[in-house]
């Protein structure tokens, strides 16, 4: 089967709101819904997931752009698109900096362009409020195998954490799967961290590197410093290294940070790399167990 894309749509117009909704009719692929303010739209992103909002810019309580706000904060990978009447340059955009949002004139031809926009909005993911890999759909697939569960379970990746944090002499050491929209942690040591979303952990950016990836003062990195989850978790200094899986997909990283900054030795990453090649294998072997377990069921 599949899989069906929801988008929302934002007009206080009655009659444009339901042309809106219609013009996404024609493409089965797509499902639309409709509302007319901006309350009305945070209380549908909060039990709905939305992959793509299509939105009026006045509203009767705000803006489009406030809409944009919302959907970024619950869902930072949809797409996001202001379809309005109101010229580009009378749109506040700075209320949005760093949001990525596409502005379509509203007028007959565009409504039958919609639902083509839309489309390669959410098949590209060029809205993301993150980098992605290349290979992000291979790197998901790869995780999917995992029974994360279960490996959240295993005793190996305690002693791995409490193994890299004490010979390190950092607070924190982790192995953390960074998902599509999360990263969830199979060991935390120093910390009781069960997931992150994905647009505030580290491992996002660090998942595109090949080598291990070093951040000696979170405070004073340009992607980070504004980051007050990482603060308020007690994060200053970072070291990671990539989990692979049997394709060399970056599934993860294997990470030991500090409450402090402090820099780190090529014999310290080499040591980190060591570890982190341990738990991609702990990895591949509990995800052929299970294959097998399943296969014998």
């Amino acid at each position: 089967m599949t899989e069906r894309t929801t988008v929302l749509c934002v007009d206080a117009d009655d009659a444009d709101r339901d042309r809106t909704i219609e013009a996404f009719e024609s493409t089965p692929r797509l499902t639309a819904t409709g509302v007319d303010s901006v309350a009305a739209a945070e209380e549908a992103i909060v039990s709905t997931v939305v992959d793509c909002v299509v939105t009026a810019y006045r509203l009767p309580d705000g803006t489009g752009l406030d809409v944009v706000a919302a959907v970024r904060e619950r869902h930072p990978d949809a797409g996001c698109v202001l379809f309005t009447d109101v010229p580009f340059d009378e749109i506040d955009t700075q209320r949005t900096a760093g949001a990525v949002v596409d502005h379509l004139q509203k007028d007959d031809a565009e409504y039958d362009y919609l639902p083509d926009l839309v489309t390669s909005i959410t098949t590209a993911r060029t809205h993301t409020a993150y980098p992605l890999p290349d290979d992000e759909d291979e790197r998901l697939a790869a995780l999917a195998a995992y029974d994360v569960d279960g490996l959240a379970t295993a005793d190996t990746f305690d002693r791995l954490t409490e193994l890299a944090a004490r010979q390190f002499g950092v607070r924190f050491a982790f192995v953390g799967l960074v998902d599509a929209h999360e990263e969830r942690f199979l060991s935390c040591y120093g910390g009781d961290w069960e997931s992150i979303p994905r647009e505030r952990t580290i491992c996002t950016y660090a998942i595109l590197e090949e080598d291990v990836t070093v951040i000696e003062d979170v405070r004073k990195d340009p992607l980070f410093e504004t980051n007050d989850l990482l603060d308020d978790l007690g994060i200053r200094s970072y070291a990671g290294a990539r989990l692979t899986g049997p394709n060399g997909e970056a599934v993860g990283m294997f990470c030991v940070l500090d409450d402090e900054p402090r820099t780190y030795t090529d014999e310290e990453r080499a040591t980190l790399r060591l570890y982190a090649a341990e738990t991609s294998e702990q990895l591949e072997l509990r995800r052929r167990l299970t294959t097998v377990g399943r296969a014998e069921r």
